[in-house]
């Protein structure tokens, strides 16, 4: 197990990375999903050997009230369908924590129920906010559950100019679920979480 990092390098280094994902052309991403709420693409991981991904949709709502439903606190656990237990188990300064989260089986329960550990690290991003995430090799593994990890993964989200009360949310995701699964199984699964996603954080603002 490691210690824990120093904050401040891996937050800039973080943002620094999100940043340069955001600013990848299009002609490199290939479409994988597209629902009412939502838009999916993808591109081989610099990271590993699966798909970094891309989500985009617009949200009702203004900025820091989707961050705040986003970020490790109080409001993921009530609607996020996929994360089944979070605890903050360290704080830094500026808007920086470590957490643990656990998710539920998926695809009829060929991915079993998953442990993360996870850096995160909230910050402004242009007239808006970027919160972002990487793991961390730390802290014991709970029986019953695979520690999977995540590369360097975020949620770009910005006002829109024309209307201010909705929100352009744009992620980067790229999860290791690890433990011996099929890769389809990992991208079908991908494709449609990160769609679901937006159907369940809207519902949730607006409830």
């Amino acid at each position: 197990m490691d210690p824990l990092p120093n904050p401040a390098p891996l937050a800039s280094k973080l943002r620094n990375t999100l940043v340069r994902y955001h600013s990848i052309g299009d002609g490199e991403w290939r479409g994988a999903k597209k629902t009412k709420d939502a838009t999916v693409w993808r591109k081989p991981s610099e990271e590993f050997s699966g798909y970094l991904y891309k989500a985009q949709g617009v949200v009702e709502d203004v900025t820091n009230r989707i961050v705040d439903h986003i970020r490790p606190g109080p409001y993921r656990l009530d609607w996020d369908s996929l994360m089944t237990s979070m605890d903050i188990m360290e704080t830094f300064e500026e808007n920086c924590c470590v957490m643990r989260y656990t998710t539920a089986g998926q695809l009829w329960n060929i991915i079993a129920p998953r442990e993360f550990v996870d850096f995160s690290y909230t910050t402004s991003y242009e007239d808006g906010l970027l919160t972002c995430g990487i793991s961390l090799d730390y802290g014991e593994v709970r029986p019953n559950f695979v520690r999977g990890f995540n590369h360097p993964c975020g949620w770009f989200c910005v006002p829109l100019k024309d209307s201010p009360g909705h929100s352009l949310l744009t992620g980067y995701i790229q999860t290791e679920l690890r433990g011996m699964l099929p890769q389809s199984a990992v991208d079908t699964a991908m494709s449609s979480t990160l769609a679901n996603f937006y159907s369940d954080l809207k519902k949730a603002l607006k409830a």
